[in-house]
């Protein structure tokens, strides 16, 4: 009979090719690491690892490794439905999300999610969306949030709302650009925001792997233009914050600019005191939508199910767009 824990401590051993590794990433001795490591070499009669430097896995290493993630992935998915099937009165349930879209999503949803299901466990994964989608991949994370389409394989989608990328541009950073035809480029933005109007502008801008950051650059694929970038940053509010000081233009969600309190207030701050302008943008790839995303091979738990109901009650209504609650 199969040991599931000898297959934990093997699977984390062909992952890392090293015992000393493995061991500490385990927390256990490398000598009761090799005691199951034989012990599951016993169980098939068959060796595993090359004991070489580097450790190398034999080819009946390599086939248990594809099937070791199946197995321990069935178990959990089993201990799911049936703890579902049970009574759904206990459960865990792990969240991925970027670190700013979490801030204006999570507190739409959770407040609601943990007084109907108190029992549930609640993980957060905060990332960019390539980390993200790498967590919902390796069955790191149950669900994630962002824009669509997701990059992970074998993850099926449900639509929440739609999401627009704006143009964040400062007055003074058009001035100094382009002292002499100041009301002549923001006339020709308002009418039509191209990029193109604003190729020797700096820009302020997040860091690579974040879809924000990816949907600008193909932005500036499109218009074929080298945007010159003064700062790069993880943190989206971070790029608002220095461009109302007139640093860079930068790009920002319209979602983030709808959930906030005091909206009419805090747009008032940033057009009419700092001088910023928020421009929609003529390019489809700045216009998308925000989906959940789950692996679409793994049991969906209950927990997960409501999780996307509530999302689908509360997101769309708190950024002022009609609800998608049929999608499920």
């Amino acid at each position: 009979m199969i040991n599931f824990l000898n297959l934990e401590y093997f699977l984390v051993a062909a992952e890392e090719l090293n015992f000393t590794r493995a061991a500490k990433r385990l927390y256990i001795s490398q000598q009761s690491l090799s005691n199951h490591i034989s012990n599951l070499e016993k169980e098939f009669d068959v060796v595993l690892f090359n004991r070489t430097s580097p450790l190398t896995l034999t080819y009946a290493g390599q086939a248990l490794k594809t099937r070791a993630r199946e197995l321990l992935d069935l178990r959990d998915e089993t201990y799911k439905e049936i703890s579902d099937i049970k009574d759904f009165s206990t459960g865990q349930l792990s969240i991925g999300v970027s670190h700013t879209r979490g801030r204006f999503i999570l507190p739409e949803i959770l407040p609601t999610y943990q007084r109907e299901f108190p029992g549930i466990e609640l993980h957060l994964a905060e990332g960019n969306s390539s980390e993200l989608a790498n967590d919902l991949l390796h069955g790191n994370i149950d669900l994630m949030i962002d824009l669509l389409p997701f990059t992970a394989e074998n993850v099926a989608t449900v639509p929440i709302c739609q999401e627009e990328i704006l143009l964040v541009v400062p007055d003074e950073v058009i001035r100094k650009a382009y002292p002499d035809r100041f009301e002549e480029i923001k006339k020709s933005l308002y009418q039509s925001a191209d990029v193109r109007l604003l190729e020797n502008c700096p820009f302020v801008l997040l860091k690579k792997g974040n879809r924000v950051r990816t949907i600008a650059d193909e932005i500036f694929e499109d218009t074929q233009i080298s945007p010159h970038i003064v700062l790069e940053t993880e943190n989206i509010e971070t790029v608002l914050a220095l461009s109302a000081q007139g640093m860079g233009i930068t790009f920002y969600p319209r979602m983030f600019m709808s959930t906030r309190q005091n909206l009419n207030a805090y747009k008032d701050s940033l057009m009419g005191q700092a001088g910023l302008n928020l421009f929609s943008l003529n390019y489809s790839r700045a216009h998308g939508t925000l989906a959940i995303g789950y692996h679409k091979g793994h049991y969906m738990s209950r927990a997960t199910h409501e999780f996307i109901r509530i999302a689908l009650e509360h997101i769309p209504s708190a950024a002022g767009l009609p609800s998608n609650a049929d999608a499920i």
